[in-house]
């Protein structure tokens, strides 16, 4: 059989797991705004979305890795779905009685099951072909994820807002509230059906098993010894703070700038994301390797934090720029260059997890469980920018975060995924 043939059902699978994650994950930047008014909520206390979701992959990532190494990398992927399904459910009840802290269980719950696909799925991507080539194969997910990243917020607002009269925060009476908490539950019920479903289906393929599933561990080896897998852990810490920030704060953003629709703002900078994948796709490693792109990535990450902070609230020049003549609504540039953060973005996560996997052979079910919980950088970085804005008066000085964020990207794409321990 060849490679090719060999891969396809993988690929197809993962690529549906990939559209799955990216529509369950780009949510938030929806819920974000819209909770704040159903739940009477401050800026900061919204921000919880992002830290009860990420946090799950910081508190569950060792104990998902534990129970992959018992079932294996397709019945782990199974299970964690089953787990996203139940935490679904949760938002039945929690729309129900318009109650934050079940939402909060709602979105732990999901981020307890993606740990858990992540932890098995991205691996997969790496193993699953040619080392040299896992960036672009993780682009092809990543260009997925991120188009349904685009997709969820359009979805979202379309559902929850279609019939109102009024924009959502012109809303003040509790049976509006409450009426308009309860257009949840049929997304989140049909969500819950198809990921019980998903799971069943992954449970029953044939999926083959990664080399080194059968491998036993080195006597005497450990993470310790790999200190470019720690440094890549924290370098995906701060990517995923920077990424969360652009995606679900921009939305808050433009709503403190009085942008009506605030809850569709998300797509934008998933549209840019979505571009740095096609980029990937097409390049990586025919035209550039993935240490080079990594470079590219912290660098244009750097310009654009800069643009944030120093263009204009009013203006809109940048977009006019980018996209004017196409006749979508343009952005005041400092929004615009928040959704070109998606840009910078896209290919770190790709270039980031088969460096710093290099090497791990059957560690590499605890490398994969510590990269993941380098995503609690999603958790706490939010809330960082959510503090840094109420202590300044104004959301935007919270983007200078990603000064930190792509300077440890840099690093990392220069000399720390070159780091090996010395051995006697």
């Amino acid at each position: 059989m060849s490679e090719r043939n060999s891969t396809l059902l993988p690929m197809t699978l993962l690529a549906i797991l990939f559209f799955l994650f990216g529509f369950v994950t780009w949510l938030n930047g929806s819920l974000i705004p819209f909770l704040k008014v159903i739940c009477n909520l401050t800026s900061f206390e919204a921000l919880l979305v992002t830290f009860a979701f990420y946090i799950a992959y910081t508190v569950m990532a060792l104990p998902m890795a534990a129970v992959l190494r018992r079932t294996g990398y397709k019945n782990g992927m199974a299970l964690g779905l089953g787990i996203m399904s139940a935490g679904a459910l949760l938002f039945i009840p929690a729309a129900l009685g318009a109650d934050y802290r079940l939402f909060l269980g709602g979105l732990f719950t999901l981020g307890t099951g993606l740990t858990l696909l992540q932890t098995a799925s991205n691996p997969y991507l790496v193993h699953i072909g040619p080392i040299d080539s896992a960036a672009a194969r993780i682009s092809i997910m990543g260009l997925i994820n991120k188009s349904a990243g685009v997709l969820a917020p359009l979805l979202f607002t379309a559902l929850v807002f279609s019939d109102l009269s009024a924009p959502v925060t012109a809303l003040s009476g509790a049976e509006e509230k409450a009426a308009l908490a309860q257009k949840l539950i049929p997304p989140y019920l049909f969500m819950a059906s198809v990921l019980a479903l998903l799971a069943v289906f992954v449970r029953l393929s044939p999926l083959p098993k990664l080399p080194f599933e059968k491998i036993s561990e080195t006597a005497g080896d450990s993470l310790r010894h790999h200190p470019h897998l720690l440094l890549g852990a924290v370098t995906l810490f701060f990517y995923v703070g920077i990424e969360v920030i652009a995606g679900d704060t921009i939305g808050l953003y433009g709503q403190s700038l009085g942008m009506e629709n605030a809850t569709v703002l998300t797509a934008y900078t998933m549209v840019f994301m979505v571009i740095g994948y096609l980029i990937g796709v097409t390049t990586i490693p025919r035209l550039i390797s993935q240490e080079r792109a990594l470079l590219l990535s912290a660098f244009a990450g750097l310009l654009f934090t800069a643009g944030i902070l120093l263009s204009s609230e009013h203006g809109d020049t940048v977009s006019g720029i980018l996209w004017g003549w196409s006749g979508i609504a343009t952005l005041p540039d400092s929004l615009a260059f928040v959704a070109l953060l998606g840009l910078a973005n896209a290919l770190v996560w790709p270039a980031v997890w088969p460096l710093a996997l290099r090497d791990l052979g059957p560690l590499t079910a605890k490398g994969s469980a510590l990269l993941i919980m380098g995503i609690a950088g999603g958790a706490l970085l939010p809330l960082l920018f959510g503090r840094i804005g109420g202590f300044t008066g104004d959301l935007r000085d919270g983007y200078a975060l990603g000064f930190a964020a792509y300077a440890m990207i840099l690093y990392y794409a220069a000399s720390g995924h070159k780091i090996r321990k010395k051995t006697a």
